[in-house]
């Protein structure tokens, strides 16, 4: 990988692990259903005046179903889904959480698609089941009205925007391939920001935001989504796919370091244990050892 992919990977890292920060700082004020809907609606309209000015608006038109699925699949339900775990547990908690995503898209592909997983992928699945026993080990309590309750909630929502992300990447794959990825990122955004606004207006705060929360809902939308997006896109073309997957390994650690750095967040053994086996079992399922071993 050359110098200037290492960069764009690291600044990706950098800016998606930020939105977990940007969540936690935001969320309280606007309450999860309007900070999403502030967030796509932003990125939406940056990612649109890009599309224009590459002259990629006529494909916009195109599988105009499959777009909308994705966006509700891999923007506003995800999104909706963390943004509220971010009011129980920190942004690092939460990021390797978000780690589990490729293990879940191995699985839907091998469910869904009957995609054949190779031994060591199998390993890595087990070995990233192992790490997410370990981590919530003694955090969960399905008792209504206990001290673990929204905490468990949260959990539960933050692996089930997980899983979404691994059936709206399997779902694409399969029915949007040959269109241009900024297009589908666009797509997406509308989509999200479409379905997302009647909700918003019923959840929209009595209370207006600061502007500090506002800060943080920009920052959210336009470095965290639409910025974050065409890193992505960039990284995908020059490095391929597997290679840019890579990025998932970096981002808990931005997140548990901006989370300390800014919100003075806890950092437990529990949670660095738990996140290495949870990362060791998400490179087996990537197949990014086998694919070292093999080049």
């Amino acid at each position: 990988m050359r110098t200037r992919d290492l960069l764009d990977l690291i600044a990706l890292a950098a800016l998606w692990g930020a939105s977990f920060l940007f969540m936690r700082y935001a969320a309280p004020a606007f309450g999860p259903i309007a900070l999403v809907q502030v967030r796509v609606t932003l990125a939406a309209l940056v990612l649109v005046a890009l599309v224009l000015l590459r002259r990629e608006g006529p494909a916009l038109r195109q599988r105009v179903a499959a777009i909308g699925f994705v966006g509700v699949m891999n923007s506003a339900v995800p999104f909706l889904l963390f943004t509220f775990a971010t009011l129980y547990v920190t942004g690092g908690f939460a990021a390797i959480l978000n780690a589990t995503t490729p293990m879940w898209t191995a699985l839907v592909g091998w469910v869904w698609l009957r995609e054949r997983i190779r031994t060591l992928q199998w390993l890595g699945l087990g070995l990233g089941v192992v790490g997410v026993g370990a981590l919530l080990w003694g955090r969960l309590d399905f008792r209504p009205g206990s001290s673990q309750w929204q905490i468990t909630l949260a959990i539960c929502a933050a692996l089930l925007g997980a899983v979404a992300y691994g059936i709206s990447a399997t779902f694409a794959r399969k029915q949007l391939a040959g269109l241009p990825p900024l297009v589908v990122a666009t797509g997406s955004q509308i989509a999200a920001s479409v379905v997302m606004l009647p909700l918003a207006l019923v959840a929209w705060p009595a209370q207006s935001p600061g502007v500090p929360a506002w800060m943080a809902a920009i920052a959210l939308a336009i470095a965290c989504t639409a910025l974050a997006y065409l890193l992505y896109f960039r990284l995908i073309a020059r490095v391929g796919a597997v290679r840019a997957a890579a990025v998932t390994f970096l981002i808990p650690v931005f997140a548990t370091v901006w989370g300390r750095v800014f919100l003075d967040e806890e950092l437990t053994l529990q949670m660095i244990g738990g996140g290495c086996v949870i990362l060791v079992g998400t490179a087996l399922a990537l197949g990014l050892v086998g694919k070292a071993r093999s080049g």
